[in-house]
């Protein structure tokens, strides 16, 4: 299990695990009233080609270490890349996860097995909440986000609190249709933001196999790579716009690793939200990186499982 150590000091324990396809990845964080801070964060491989319920207990084994290594920790938050059913603590759909995943257990297990209050929150969700606590939007009362990777996650916040929804489904910008007759999505439509914005579609447009490789060929001058990521900014725009005018919210934040891209994909995106926003004032909404990289969605899932655990408890 890789471990990054990285703050010390009083406050209440809380673990985050992140479900992702190649990684399970865990982040422990301190409360001390209502501020936060990340104690430790690691990674174990998650061995998907295994099977649901083997990941359910590889993700326990990996909660129980990181517990015994720091100590007394009081509530466990779940981050998965998909549907889930919160209050039967099942998963439902994750659109991108192999194996089957509809209506497995994933609360009543880890709580058994780890004698943890447990909650489940999409993990753009998660990633939304860490960037509005800890990172990028902290701060702020409203804000988007999207995630950028193997699909594209979304999340909304407003008053402060991330928008869940029904069966915690609220937010998933990377599915609204910018395209009636667009490419099918993975989720079963044509046209999603995702359709156009997912990793092997940016590394498709860009000539190269990864996005990683997408973005240092457009930093060394590759003309292909530069105007693939202005082409994925310009779908990301689209969708961007769209949620401007519905929230109005003060910041959007963009996480992955095609944020790294900066200038070359972010001015595509303020390109096209300055074309199609009208009827707010778009200039006054910044644009900007997530600030807390690969471990934000554990972050953000152990933030949800504190403030669950608060509010039943």
């Amino acid at each position: 299990m890789t471990e990054t150590q990285t703050e010390a000091g009083p406050g209440s324990l809380h673990l985050g695990l992140d479900l992702g396809v190649t990684n399970i990845k865990w982040a422990v964080l301190r409360r001390t009233g209502s501020d936060w801070s990340t104690v430790s964060t690691g990674q174990v491989p998650t061995h998907a080609d295994e099977g649901s319920e083997a990941v359910v207990a590889r993700m326990a084994a990996t909660a129980r270490e990181a517990m015994a290594a720091h100590g007394q920790v009081v509530s466990l938050g779940v981050g998965v890349p998909g549907l889930y059913d919160p209050e039967a603590g099942v998963t439902e759909f994750l659109v991108n996860m192999p194996g089957r995943w509809r209506g497995v257990p994933v609360v009543a297990p880890l709580r058994a097995m780890l004698g943890l209050p447990v909650a489940l929150i999409n993990d753009a969700r998660a990633f939304g909440l860490a960037e509005l606590r800890l990172g990028a939007a902290r701060g702020m009362r409203s804000m988007i986000g999207m995630t950028l990777g193997t699909g594209v996650g979304g999340v909304i916040a407003i008053d402060g609190r991330v928008l869940q929804g029904h069966k915690g489904t609220a937010g998933e910008l990377g599915h609204q249709s910018i395209d009636p007759d667009g490419p099918w999505c993975n989720c079963g439509t044509r046209g999603c933001v995702e359709a156009y914005c997912r990793a092997d579609q940016i590394a498709h447009a860009c000539g190269t196999e990864t996005v990683e490789e997408a973005v240092a060929a457009a930093h060394a001058g590759d003309r292909q790579a530069i105007d693939g990521l202005a082409q994925t900014g310009r779908y990301l725009g689209i969708g961007i716009a769209n949620a401007i005018i519905l929230v109005n919210p003060e910041r959007v934040v963009l996480g992955g690793g095609v944020a790294a891209a900066g200038p070359l994909l972010l001015d595509a995106i303020r390109d096209e939200v300055q074309r199609r926003v009208h009827v707010t004032a778009w200039e006054d909404i910044d644009i900007v990186p997530a600030s807390l990289g690969t471990f934000a969605g554990a972050i953000g899932a152990g933030v949800h499982g504190a403030e669950t655990a608060a509010v039943r408890a």
